[in-house]
């Protein structure tokens, strides 16, 4: 006979300091958040210093660099797709991690423009690098799962794909945790954040070699000659869309960026009365910076370049409120350098996805802009 397992009861005392995941006192914190970095608040007046000042912060609260490596690439699968090249790479992205990468190369003489393809968060850590570019030889696991997830937030479209059958070299690998790069032990998305805290008492930032690898795999992708190194875009959606504009804002690679479905401020993100708050985790966490610079404030880093982002107005990640604030502020950065043009904010009328209307938003900005 089998018996129910005894459920234990959740102790609770009369009092308490925290709600929603968040301390009761969010409010009166994010009163205290004046971001005295941001461009408009610094005292910093001439706009390159201030770039300058204001990057090498938010380097300092990504704390320590992971060491560099020469990448030594090799090709371990190639196959045939129409109108380009599939090849399954590995490379250093440092000094610590050997990974895989999927490089699509177009038919035709290069070098070509090229982007680099950031794979999302969605809560689902078997696959990264797949969620941008169908998988071959690789397990059929995994590629159902790529196919199921391409549907889920793709509309069925691998972005990666998408672009590189329109003449782009893409170039996509995992985020730390994510598909080849997650635990011995298998998927557990609890346990993000554990690694994400042991990181950090050895005096590292899970996100930040997130963001450090994406600078890493830049500078790969431009030393390869199929790629015109002066026309490198990246994109991704969701965590991704995060992880572009962080990679625009940090790095001169990168000439143009376009981010989906990652966008707010902080004062909206975070709020016990409206039920909102962080859903990535430590995904994006990097350990002090909000005492600086708020989300929209990091992304001017990347003025005056051109930038594209897209945000849903049924998304619930992202309150419309709090995006439009974010495009305010980003949109006074570009207007303050005579670059208003090169800035696209839209909001459409989707949920958090990035489907085949949206990716053909993307491909119509790099055509403009690489």
């Amino acid at each position: 006979m089998a018996y129910a397992a005894e459920k234990v009861p959740v102790q609770k005392r009369a009092q308490y300091e925290f709600t929603f995941e968040l301390p009761c006192y969010v409010e009166q914190l994010k009163e205290e958040l004046d971001y005295p970095l941001a461009w408009g608040n610094s005292p910093i007046t001439d706009f390159d210093e201030w770039r300058k000042v204001a990057r090498a912060k938010v380097m300092e609260c990504m704390m320590a660099a992971p060491k560099r490596a020469d990448p030594e690439m090799e090709v371990v699968a190639v196959e045939r797709r129409d109108g380009y090249e599939a090849r399954k790479v590995r490379f250093n992205v440092n000094a610590y991690s050997r990974v895989t990468g999927y490089l699509l190369v177009p038919d035709g003489d290069g070098p070509h423009p090229a982007v680099n393809l950031l794979h999302d968060h969605g809560g689902h850590l078997f696959i990264g690098k797949e969620k941008m570019v169908r998988p071959f030889a690789e397990d059929s696991v995994v590629i159902k799962d790529a196919d199921e997830w391409s549907v889920r937030l793709y509309e069925g479209q691998y972005l990666g794909d998408y672009l590189a059958s329109h003449g782009y070299v893409v170039f996509s690998v995992d985020a730390p945790m994510w598909g080849e790069r997650g635990r011995e032990e298998g998927v557990d998305r609890s346990k993000y954040d554990i690694i994400a805290g042991n990181m950090m008492m050895l005096g590292r930032s899970l996100s930040a070699f997130m963001t450090y690898d994406d600078i890493s795999a830049t500078e790969f992708l431009a030393s390869l000659p199929e790629v015109d190194a002066s026309r490198i875009g990246c994109a991704g959606c969701s965590m991704g869309g995060y992880r572009a504009w962080m990679l625009s804002a940090l790095s001169d690679r990168i000439k143009a960026g376009a981010s989906v479905c990652w966008m707010v401020t902080t004062d909206v993100q975070m709020s016990v009365k409206d039920r909102k708050k962080e859903y990535g985790g430590f995904a994006n966490c990097i350990p002090g910076l909000r005492q600086y610079l708020d989300y929209p404030h990091i992304a001017s880093l990347a003025c005056p370049k051109a930038m594209l982002f897209i945000n849903g107005r049924r998304d619930h990640l992202f309150p419309v409120d709090g995006v439009e604030d974010a495009y305010a502020i980003m949109h006074k950065v570009w207007d303050s350098r005579d670059a208003k043009n090169r800035l696209a904010t839209e909001l459409w009328d989707i949920s958090h996805s990035c489907g085949k209307a949206v990716q053909k938003r993307l491909l119509e900005f790099f055509d403009e802009n690489l």
